[in-house]
């Protein structure tokens, strides 16, 4: 999977890096952020970063400067004034509105612009507001203020498609599938917004149609002649437009790399937050809005700054006559504005275009990475939301990769494990369907009924109930911003690479588990069962670390080769486990029974240990009590020992099973059966030498565990491999295991130890 620097450049080097700026990625990045050391940071969609330079330069001016309260006509008020107005201009000019036709708003973010225009928009009983499917929940909110004002409501799903047979202006048409109305009140007119069309009965309503510039769950780029196809009522094919439609772009995210030109898309409003765009400040956004629009809003509340004159013991007020003072209420947060062109001052050194390029040079390259991981059995590894990598194009996919990861079996990673995963590599991405529920839906293929029965079933949004019923509640995201770099995309596919893809592994002769069809033999009637199928192996070397699943491996009379025959001990004498030591489920494992060797990994380690698995390289013998029984056991030296503290941080030693004494195992939980050869090794094992779990008994389980869910309270969802298990089986019955008596797997026998689960193998 690996590609050389090198080669990316070969590829993307005309795009990635800014080549024609004062600085290149590599100098930007050393010098504006030295705190990204040793980090990956890839959630730029929530919220990218400051440089800085850029926060020196807040500082400075801060420092050297006075600013007074706006309100007012001292000088550092009238500074502070004449500030705030350049930095209007300046956004209006970011977005290409002319200062003419647009006013800038500031307010405390995004969605408070957003909701703004939805307090302020003249409702009706025959307004209609409509949005597409991919849409933030603070844009779904608006159609509190227009359900209460007795208006329609409606979701559509638009898809763009290439029609070829057009080569004049515009060669895109948008396929429409609508959603029901959604209507309050019994007292309300029906209207005719049938079979998708924008028309209303109403010649003199204002209708409003709210979509994103670029969803922040998927990525996708809203082609913007939406703008203009709305306004001039050709969307959809319809061509008289009864009432008059206007359009809201929510540029929360898309505005980050491709700012709506509203010379080109005259939009009415637009929505911003500036953290988005550079990092600083935090709690500042913008709404643009059109002058002919901002005469319509109608603003109930008035607050200090926003009238011309009020009288406090009888009804009056006189607002004032500048939208910006009507619609601010209170005094704006001057400061914050004040040092919005530190930020503009980077982006003009790179320029936007620039940025576009290098964020989607890195974004393209990390898709179709992913898209290219399989597993040894070829089972992809990625499922990617939104458009397949073979169809993306630059101006379609914003720098933005939402995901979930597969098993070899085609079970899903639930994206917590993911995310903790990636927290203990030092990768912070974000989880989650981030405030877009109609989008997570879509790509999910979530019904309405499903999400009434995650909800019921315990899950709400930031838990950590990512798997429900076998199938995921949420995704992965991951999105590039301005001072991403190369490096950091390559350390995120290694991440995958290491973490959650199955490798081929060498066999050696002997007897084998394979991935065959299991014969299995009931007990209570003696018959042999059909129809159960072997999901996965999974072998796991070092006990509470990870495992890695396999086609294959040899067996031995203490159970699968080598599985649990290394642990770690704590400086005081105890078993160091999960519970105790949660790193311990970051370090990665993986034999090579062709090598001989066992390869350890940790997000702490820069370098990766290898521990031969043939050679006798350990140092002491000892005798140690892990639960009760007593081991012999050989440690290893120095170098071995300070890696794994390293890797958990804290003390310990490493050791290896050499024979197990006075221990034996038993079939059926009677100590009068003993297992066929006595003097085998048991290695680390709690139990039995194997672990079996049934899917349908874990579905069961996950069953009762949402039924129990009383008072609110969160269930969280049981994933088979939370068990630990070596062997996972499907299509049997819930439970029918405690019958089982014997089975075997090819050559390889077994039969039942004790339940839960547990087997002895049984070699012939």
């Amino acid at each position: 999977m690996a590609q050389s620097k090198e080669e990316f450049l070969e590829q993307f080097g005309g795009d990635y890096g800014y080549p024609d700026a004062p600085r290149g990625i590599d100098e930007l990045r050393a010098a504006d952020f030295k705190r990204l050391e040793g980090m990956v940071y890839l959630d730029h969609a929530g919220a990218t970063l400051y440089s800085e330079a850029q926060m020196a330069d807040v500082a400075k001016d801060l420092m050297s400067n006075v600013y007074g309260n706006p309100h007012s006509q001292s000088d550092s008020s009238m500074a502070t004034s004449d500030l705030v107005t350049s930095m209007r201009h300046l956004v209006l000019k970011y977005f290409n509105a002319s200062p003419r036709d647009y006013k800038c708003i500031f307010t405390s973010g995004a969605t408070a612009a957003l909701k703004l225009v939805g307090e302020c928009f003249p409702w009706s009983g025959d307004s209609c507001y409509m949005y597409t499917m991919e849409n933030h929940n603070s844009v779904l909110g608006i159609r509190e203020y227009a359900l209460s004002k007795g208006a329609t409501v409606s979701a559509v799903d638009i898809e763009e498609v290439v029609d070829p047979s057009k080569n004049q202006g515009c060669d895109s048409l948008f396929k429409i599938s609508k959603r029901s109305n959604q209507r309050r009140g019994d007292d309300v007119l029906l209207h005719n917004y049938q079979n998708g069309s924008l028309t209303a009965i109403s010649g003199n309503n204002l209708n409003l149609f709210a979509f994103p510039s670029e969803c922040n769950f998927s990525g996708h780029k809203f082609n913007l002649s939406l703008v203009k196809l709305i306004k001039e009522g050709k969307f959809i094919g319809t061509s008289q437009q009864q009432g008059r439609w206007m359009v809201l772009i929510d540029a929360a995210k898309g505005c980050t790399t491709e700012p709506p030109n509203l010379t080109v898309y005259p939009a009415d409003f637009v929505v911003c937050s500036f953290y988005k765009i550079f990092g600083y400040p935090t709690g500042l956004g913008a709404l643009i809005v059109k002058n002919e629009a901002a005469g319509l809003l109608n603003k109930t509340y008035f607050s200090g700054g926003t009238v011309a004159a009020s009288i406090a013991d009888i009804d009056y007020v006189q607002k004032r006559k500048s939208i910006e003072n009507v619609l601010e209420d209170g005094t704006i947060s001057f400061l914050s504005i004040s040092s919005l062109r530190y930020g503009f001052k980077i982006i003009d050194m790179l320029t936007i275009s620039a940025i576009a390029r290098h964020t989607a040079s890195l974004a393209t390259y990390v898709r179709r990475k992913m898209m290219d991981l399989k597993h040894s059995n070829e089972k992809n590894v990625c499922i990617i939301y939104g458009q397949q990598a073979s169809k993306v194009k630059d101006l379609k996919m914003g720098p933005t990769i939402t995901f979930n990861l597969k098993r070899e079996d085609c079970t899903w990673f639930g994206y917590r494990e993911v995310e903790k995963l990636a927290c203990l590599s030092g990768i912070h991405l974000r989880t989650g369907c981030f405030c877009n529920p109609g989008a997570c839906a879509k790509y999910l293929g979530l019904s309405h009924s499903d999400l009434v029965s995650n909800f019921e079933a315990g899950h709400v949004c930031w838990d950590d109930n990512d798997i429900i019923n076998g199938r995921p509640t949420g995704a992965v995201r991951i999105s590039f911003g301005y001072m991403s770099t190369y490096e950091d995309a390559e350390e995120f596919l290694k991440f995958l690479q290491s973490s959650f893809v199955s490798k081929a592994v060498g066999l050696n002769n002997g007897y084998m588990v394979n991935m065959d069809t299991l014969h299995l033999v009931d007990d209570w009637s003696q018959q042999a069962t059909s129809d159960i199928r072997l999901k996965s192996i999974t072998i796991y070397p070092v006990k509470s670390c990870q495992g890695f699943s396999v086609q294959g491996w040899p067996l031995t009379t203490g159970g699968l080769k080598y599985d649990r025959e290394w642990l770690l001990q704590g400086s005081g004498g105890e078993i160091l486990t999960q519970k105790k030591v949660p790193e311990l489920s970051s370090i990665r494992t993986l034999i090579d029974l062709e090598l001989g060797k066992l390869f350890l990994e940790s997000p702490k380690r820069k370098d990766k240990l290898q521990i031969s698995v043939l050679e006798n390289l350990t140092h002491i013998s000892a005798e140690v009590d892990v639960y009760g029984q007593r081991y012999e056991v050989q440690t290893y030296g120095d170098k071995v020992n300070s890696w794994f503290s390293d890797a958990i941080g804290r003390p310990c030693t490493f050791m290896r099973c050499t024979s197990s004494k006075h221990r034996s195992c038993t079939i059926n939980g009677r100590r009068d059966r003993l297992c066929r050869d006595t003097r085998s090794k048991l290695s680390f094992v709690n139990e039995g030498q194997l672990l079996l779990v049934s899917e349908e008994s874990i579905s069961d389980l996950n069953s009762r565990l949402s039924s129990g869910n009383v008072n609110g309270k969160q269930q969280m969802f049981v994933d088979a491999m939370r068990f630990r298990p070596n062997i996972v089986v499907s299509g049997s019955a819930s439970y029918d295991e405690d019958n089982w008596k014997r089975l075997n797997i090819g050559k390889a026998y077994f039969t039942v130890s004790a339940s839960p689960f547990r087997f002895h193998c049984e070699q012939n």
